[in-house]
């Protein structure tokens, strides 16, 4: 297997083979990412692709694929289709497909279509939907509004696709903390992931958000802030099966919860941790992690 450049997948793809299929994002200008900084996007060749399909078939019982890079759906339709193609007659085992795709890129595509990639095992597309918030979607250069990613989220779903989104605690900064929490919450109300992981934003230099915040502009929400947020985030959304962590290594306070039914005893934990106030709660600064 070839692979160029920065690697990255979601937690849950650990034990999943990483076929790189394409080499940056597609989007590449959200304000807080400094993943693919300088990098080219670019679809790899059919042939360099190929290659590592066939390169795989050593590998015993593999049963889930990751297609890298920022946003694999981005690839046209015949060419995704021929890769899921390949995959399926080059692995037995294999039972799930999964790959990141933006709001832009699966609105590219039909129903139709998503339910053809479907057919062909993709399992499970991952959406960075952050927040709910136009403004703040706007000012980190998402690219997208909120009504795009309600509809790129349910066009997935009614495809009959997994959807695992992200958002990120602290995004609106400290003066729009509050109604970052709550429109996010109502976005995901709307899309009705199967999953949600919140993040909390670490400030990456070199980033354009980070010179906003060195430059006085953007403000960061307190620890507690963030853990705010989350709580508020758990009150407002209502989910009909949805698996809802803030386990990533960036997050202050470790959370997995299955909603709805354990709503209401997760947000008596978060306000239990906030009243508290006790540092000795959190996971400590140095043990934060992108």
């Amino acid at each position: 297997m070839k692979y160029e450049g920065i690697i990255i997948r979601p937690p849950s793809e650990a034990y999943s083979l990483l076929l790189q299929v394409t080499v940056g994002c597609s989007h590449n200008r959200c304000t807080f990412c400094p993943t693919y900084k300088g990098v080219k996007f670019r679809i790899k060749s059919p042939e360099e692709i190929s290659e590592d399909i066939q390169a795989a078939r050593r590998y015993r019982q593999v049963e889930k694929v990751f297609l890298c890079d920022g946003d694999a759906l981005i690839i046209p339709q015949a060419r995704l289709l021929d890769i899921l193609r390949q995959l399926k007659e080059s692995l037995p085992d294999l039972k799930r497909v999964g790959l990141y795709g933006n709001a832009k890129s699966i609105l590219r595509k039909s129903r139709e279509e998503l339910g053809e990639l479907r057919e062909l095992g993709l399992g499970i597309v991952y959406l960075g939907v952050e927040s709910g918030h136009e403004d703040v979607l706007r000012y980190i250069r998402k690219g997208v509004s909120p009504d795009q990613l309600v509809e790129a989220g349910r066009r997935v779903k009614d495809a009959g696709i997994t959807l695992s989104v992200t958002v990120i605690l602290g995004l609106g900064g400290r003066d729009r903390s509050v109604d970052h929490a709550r429109e996010t919450a109502r976005i995901l109300t709307d899309i009705d992931p199967n999953y949600v992981g919140a993040l909390t934003l670490m400030l990456v230099p070199g980033t354009p958000l980070h010179d906003e915040y060195e430059a006085g502009n953007f403000i960061l929400p307190d620890t507690f802030g963030f853990l705010n947020e989350l709580g508020i985030m758990f009150a407002n959304s209502t989910f009909t099966n949805c698996f809802f962590t803030s386990n990533h290594a960036s997050n202050y306070l470790p959370i997995r919860a299955r909603l709805p039914q354990e709503k209401e005893k997760t947000v008596a934990l978060i306000q239990k941790v906030i009243g508290a106030a006790n540092p000795r709660l959190l996971r400590p600064e140095y043990a934060r992690a992108l």
